[in-house]
């Protein structure tokens, strides 16, 4: 943890040139539009904006004595408007760098700052190849520039649809040599694209949608990696990603990239970008317009930082950001928040008295912040903050900034609830005892324990499991931050693990199960071993697959949130994304694991229960479902579609595999499959044996296997049904009939002679059914021995009786024996 220092000023506007006239720019309030220091913190970059009466400028000086002539630059308004300035790295020297001015029209000009000189120009080239492209943003990767620049149709009455996507994305490397500068060849990044703004990391390049673009193609961003020829789309606040490699410049159309991803982002809201900027861990800084501070990463996941006070931002209300190693900078109306980037922790908040506020580089000093004022430059250092000298841990605050958003949402009241007055309160106990019982636990490690009342003794005993879970997984955390690069994997996986253990193990809603996708979208391989260690799965020595995993694992697997519940944003269920695990790394598992679903599902939940995952789509039906996602087909999916199917054993899923190996044309596995589902059930055998005989009419690829498949006739089916079927389906013969066929594939009698026989020698239904009675020794059946009864009796029984009356029910006879 980290906290600011003083604001201390490190120099005066007399201490370098030109620093008067800065002066008077900032204090006469004409606020330049761009400000930035060189990689080397030596020179002062400002552009002043366009207002007359004076001229359009940009004027580069020195911040030290270094020697040599400043820089200045101005122009008259018919020349087209600068829309970069950009420092490039040199590669033809170590640590040396040029200065690159860009013009709307591709006019560029490279300057080259020498000591006791000055600035030289070295070159003006042109960076777009066509006369009428016009540039409307402008980045620089190392060596490289990158732009989008607008190409205008040939036709001027083209379609609106079409103007809109006229815009091309570019890159070019700039190579300075003892020759001069040379531009290499231009690579299109993407072409036939809405407007965009590029900014670019070491790595990446990001490209965010312009104000004036469709409403359409402003819902998600795209992340290019060149050294991987990979786009990534991505809508953040969605849980939307997906990465496509472009094998060849025709995959790079826009139109192209987004058409397999249509229906799911048109349902997506527009994005809520303010500001942007790219950090320097390589990450994208977006501040929404409710200023909410978050950080999409290269791999197109968003985490949120931070909230600026103040509620919603105005467009003309700037919003400055900067990162300074692991602390964030952010200047709003004339306040200085100062936040830690990894935990989102807001280190310092300063009201500054000047309005017009600039970040300036500050090479090899990470643990402070430089800042151009109207008076000078001021720069704030940190120091790190001892764990004995903190009030308190960070978990501690974030329970009670979790109980105050938990206590809002279920308050009437329309004042808001703050952490002080949760503490000061007392009306709320449960997140007081939790915090005691936390520093309690947390500060036994590094001093003695402090007193815990009673109370809260029993309660502390109930959670030293969960409390132990925290701490080792805070230590493994530890441990993935500070191990060595050999050492990272394991420690992952590890962490991977326990995360999706944790996850298992709780309410599995739409944050989680988000959570779960970002988990197996980042790590595949570890999370596909934690499945498998949380479900336990493994082979028995029959080579079956069996899980030993507990009932409620069972019921998030299978009963999470659905892809209705969770709608079109990319987040796919669980049960979707451990069926992509297993086509990944252990494809032949896949039909034992939805068998082994099946299973569970059928002891579990009722058959057509809605509240199982039977009740909306059949497992297997998933399964296929992640299956035809897949980029490639190939044999072996054709392999696994026939597994899945089979493994329903289902009579519709039966006969589609049976259908798919027919056209095929895998004639021995569709007599095995046959001879094998023909059990299950009489009608299913009807179905089958019908399809087959059709089959067998129309040609001659069955005759091999007719011995196997005549024994599947079901027993209702007659002579006569066989011969309708054979001839609906006898193949269309273009020719007339002839006895005897050259060809030698027409069905004959003789091909049949066995299956009619077998019919007509098959003994009739109705004789079956009385065959019993028919075979029985004597008919009718013998009367059964009469019983002798006792003499002792018998003088009673000869007694004279009272009349019975007869009855038509046995409680009547009961009422007359009682009588």
């Amino acid at each position: 943890m980290k906290r600011a220092g003083m604001l201390r000023q490190v120099a005066d506007f007399s201490d370098f040139s030109r620093g008067h006239w800065l002066q008077e720019l900032l204090c006469r309030g004409e606020e330049p539009r761009y400000v930035q220091s060189s990689p080397d913190g030596q020179h002062l970059l400002v552009l002043q904006k366009s207002r007359p009466p004076p001229l359009p400028r940009v004027v580069a000086f020195q911040l030290h004595g270094i020697g040599g002539a400043d820089l200045e630059r101005n122009w008259q308004p018919p020349q087209p408007a600068l829309v970069g300035l950009l420092f490039l790295q040199n590669p033809a020297m170590l640590g040396s760098w040029v200065l690159a001015i860009v013009w709307e029209h591709g006019r560029t000009e490279v300057w080259h700052f020498v000591v006791a000189v000055g600035w030289q120009l070295l070159q003006t080239l042109e960076l777009c190849q066509g006369a009428r492209a016009r540039i409307v943003s402008v980045c620089s990767q190392e060596a490289s520039l990158v732009w989008c620049e607008e190409r205008p149709p040939l036709d001027a009455h083209s379609d609106v649809s079409k103007c809109a996507f006229r815009f091309c994305v570019c890159t070019r490397a700039l190579e300075v040599g003892e020759q001069g500068v040379r531009l290499g060849t231009v690579r299109i990044v993407l072409h036939n694209s809405p407007e965009y703004q590029v900014l670019a990391s070491p790595q990446h390049i990001f490209l965010v949608p312009a104000a004036a673009s469709f409403a359409t193609t402003s819902k998600f961003l795209l992340i290019c990696h060149p050294k991987k020829a990979k786009l990534t789309i991505t809508a953040p606040s969605a849980g939307f990603v997906h990465s496509k490699v472009l094998r060849s410049s025709s995959e790079s159309d826009f139109r192209k990239l987004l058409l397999g991803s249509v229906g799911l982002l048109s349902g997506l809201a527009p994005l809520d970008i303010h500001t942007s900027t790219v950090s320097n861990s390589g990450g994208l800084l977006l501040v929404s317009t409710k200023g909410a501070v978050s950080m999409v990463e290269p791999d197109g996941t968003q985490r949120h930082i931070f909230d600026l006070e103040g509620g919603p931002l105005a467009q003309e209300s700037p919003v400055q950001l900067k990162t300074f190693g692991s602390i964030l900078a952010c200047v709003l109306a004339g306040v200085l928040y100062l936040v830690d980037q990894n935990s989102g922790r807001l280190v310092e908040k300063k009201t500054l008295s000047m309005k017009e506020v600039h970040f300036l580089e500050s090479p090899g000093e990470e643990d402070s912040i430089q800042l151009l004022t109207q008076t000078g430059i001021y720069s704030f250092s940190f120091s790190k903050l001892e764990d004995s000298s903190r009030p308190e841990p960070c978990l501690v605050e974030m329970v009670f900034e979790e109980a105050c958003r938990y206590y809002q949402r279920r308050s009437l009241s329309s004042s808001k609830l703050t952490v002080e007055k949760l503490k000061k309160g007392g009306v709320f106990q449960a997140p007081v005892a939790l915090a005691a019982i936390l520093q309690h636990s947390l500060h036994q490690k590094q001093k003695a324990a402090r007193g815990l009342q009673d109370t809260y003794a029993k309660l502390l005993s109930t959670m030293s499991l969960e409390l132990q879970s925290y701490m080792s997984l805070e230590l493994l955390k530890t441990c993935v931050v500070c191990a060595p690069e050999s050492e990272v994997e394991s420690y992952c996986e590890e962490l991977v693990e326990q995360e999706v253990s944790r996850v298992l193990h709780s309410d599995m809603d739409k944050d989680n199960l988000a959570y779960l996708n970002s988990i197996f979208a980042s790590f595949p391989k570890a999370a596909w071993k934690a499945m498998r260690s949380c479900l336990q799965l493994q082979q028995n020595g029959d080579g079956l697959l069996v899980a030993r995993a507990t009932p409620e694992v069972w019921k998030k697997v299978l009963g999470g949130p659905h892809q209705e519940e969770m709608g079109q944003n990319g987040v796919v269920p669980l049960f979707e994304l451990i069926c992509a695990s297993f086509l990944r790394f252990k494809p032949k598992w896949l039909p034992s694991f939805v068998e082994l679903t099946q299973q569970y599902v059928s002891i579990s939940w009722t058959y057509g229960s809605k509240e199982g995952p039977e009740g909306r789509v059949p497992l297997y039906k998933r399964a296929l479902g992640v299956l035809a996602r897949k980029n490639k087909r190939s044999e072996a999916d054709d392999e696994m579609e026939l597994e899945l199917l089979l493994c329903s054993k289902r009579p519709k899923a039966v006969l589609q595999a049976l259908h798919l190996l027919i056209r095929l044309k895998w004639w021995q596995r569709v007599v095995e499959v046959a001879e094998k589902f023909s059990k299950l059930s009489p009608l299913l055998n009807k179905e089958i044996f019908t399809t087959l005989l059709a089959e067998f009419a129309q040609h001659r690829e069955l005759d091999p296997y007719l011995d196997t498949l005549w024994p599947l006739c079901p027993v209702e089916l007659t002579a006569s049904d066989i011969l309708t079927v054979v001839l609906q389906h006898l193949p269309c013969s273009q020719e007339d009939p002839v006895p005897f066929s050259s060809e030698g594939n027409q069905l004959t009698v003789g091909l049949l002679k066995p299956l009619l026989q077998r019919i007509v020698q098959r003994p009739c239904i109705q004789d079956e059914m009385y065959s019993d009675a028919l075979q029985s020794p004597t008919f009718p059946p013998p009367t059964p021995p009469r019983e002798h009864k006792n003499p002792s009796k018998a003088a009673a029984n000869d007694a004279p009786q009272p009349p019975i009356a007869r009855t038509s029910s046995p409680s009547a006879l009961v009422q007359g024996d009682t009588a």
